[in-house]
């Protein structure tokens, strides 16, 4: 069902399509201030529509290959619709924490960092204005007796952060499903991925909409990837943050279609 309203400045749709072609049905509810009436007209089209955007935009990538990190940034992405306004830093309490730039997941390099004690991060950020249905995936790993334990938080101010998801990361180094990382080949077993959706779906949900989304991946525990402690020199790295997310349609398209379906009717009505 779709509702449109004048006083909104979207459109709210429902639908449980999820296809390139749906059959919709629309409740279009007219209303006019200036005219002082209201109108309300119900009726059941089957149309061949293509979805609008029916894939994600890339907001945000970053590789690495070109920022090359060697201090805690901020670094740009090296590609995606938000090049010039997205950002990507490392905190860590320690001032003796060291920001290098080794071989990544399949590339050449890589974001990683030293010193690392529970609450230290990394944080990406970027806006959602006009975009829904978040997403984001990249590799991470750590060394010998780098941290483990992470959890993936978000925030709209910078200041005050929601936990999202608790998350663990691997040993940089051979095992049954991967080897260490390399410049030429990809390992998917370092891949980690969180779909925001479930907050970013709906009109005024929290991450839809928004001038400025923060997300950090924060160290939460002393263990370190071989379950012993985690020491200074330990190191972990991240590559390949990507970050995706669904257009909003126009409310002009969507009225224009729905106004379509309208006229559609009623021409039909009248033979």
């Amino acid at each position: 069902m779709w509702i449109l309203r004048g006083n909104l400045n979207e459109p709210l749709f429902k639908t449980g399509l999820k296809s390139d072609m749906l059959d919709v049905f629309c409740e279009v509810v007219f209303f006019s201030t200036s005219f002082g009436f209201f109108m309300k007209k119900s009726f059941l089209i089957a149309l061949s529509v293509v979805a609008v955007s029916a894939n994600a935009d890339t907001l945000a990538n970053w590789t690495f290959e070109t920022s090359i990190p060697t201090t805690a940034g901020p670094l740009s992405p090296e590609a995606g619709l938000q090049t010039a306004t997205a950002k990507a830093l490392g905190h860590h309490a320690s001032a003796s924490s060291v920001y290098s730039n080794p071989v990544g997941n399949g590339s050449a390099e890589s974001f990683s960092s030293t010193y690392w004690a529970v609450g230290d991060y990394y944080q990406f950020s970027f806006n959602t204005v006009g975009y829904k249905d978040l997403a984001v995936s990249f590799d991470q790993a750590s060394s010998s007796t780098g941290p483990k334990d992470f959890k993936i938080a978000y925030s709209t101010d910078g200041t005050t952060f929601t936990n999202f998801a608790d998350y663990q990361v691997l040993l940089n180094g051979a095992g049954t499903d991967r080897t260490a990382w390399g410049g030429s080949t990809y390992q998917s077993a370092y891949s980690y991925s969180f779909d925001f959706s479930s907050i970013s779906s709906t009109l005024g949900s929290t991450l839809r909409n928004q001038s400025t989304v923060y997300l950090r991946l924060i160290d939460s525990t002393t263990t370190n990837v071989n379950g012993g402690s985690v020491a200074t020199g330990g190191t972990n790295r991240v590559d390949n943050f990507v970050v995706t997310a669904q257009p909003v349609p126009e409310p002009t398209s969507m009225a224009a279609l729905a106004l379509g379906g309208a006229f559609f009717m009623r021409r039909r009505n009248k033979k």
